[in-house]
């Protein structure tokens, strides 16, 4: 056996370089499920926007969509319902603000303000009431909007809260129309 140059690399160099390069890669394979696992799951970011088509809903009709694990009523509203909610005077509501996501956090709760813009008719909110986390019941209640049977709070047809004990008006959430027969909600 020949004695080992100085400077040059020898067979223990060699082992430690190869030794340390498959243990960087073994404990990048071991720490990647560890770190994979703290990003959102598939329906999680399946479910961050949706789009609904609305052709087939009548004036006067309603659907229910999920998003985000919650429900979402989308309604056409009648030009009854639509006149109806214009006429109620500001003062007269229990929450003047209106949870619209797509306007600034102090719009007033006009139904300018709770509608899309240019679509009067369109209504989308989250169907949750604002006092405990309840499913209001549609076209109920004694504004002819919704009606949350758990605690008695009622809604008007453009999801403002009038009576009982639910706090807030019914959440807009951020939508727009991707064309005139599609919403895109999310």
């Amino acid at each position: 056996m020949e004695p080992h140059e100085a400077g040059a690399p020898s067979r223990r160099d060699f082992l430690l370089i190869a030794t340390g390069a498959f243990a960087a890669v073994g404990a990048a394979a071991v720490l990647w499920p560890f770190v994979d696992q703290m990003n959102p799951d598939a329906a999680s970011l399946a479910l961050a926007s949706i789009e609904v088509d609305v052709s087939q809903i009548d004036r006067g009709q309603s659907i229910t969509v999920m998003w985000r694990g919650k429900p979402v009523f989308i309604r056409n509203r009648t030009d009854q319902e639509v006149q109806s909610a214009k006429e109620v005077p500001l003062a007269d509501l229990k929450d003047p603000i209106a949870r619209n996501l797509n306007l600034d956090a102090n719009a007033p709760a006009t139904d300018a303000n709770r509608a899309p813009a240019d679509r009067e008719q369109w209504l989308v909110m989250v169907g949750v009431c604002t006092h405990l986390g309840c499913v209001p019941l549609g076209q109920q209640g004694d504004y002819g909007g919704w009606f949350c049977p758990c605690h008695g709070s009622h809604y008007d047809t453009a999801g403002r809260i009038r009576k009982g004990p639910a706090p807030e008006n019914l959440l807009v959430p951020t939508l727009a129309f991707v064309d005139d027969t599609t919403i895109r909600i999310g």
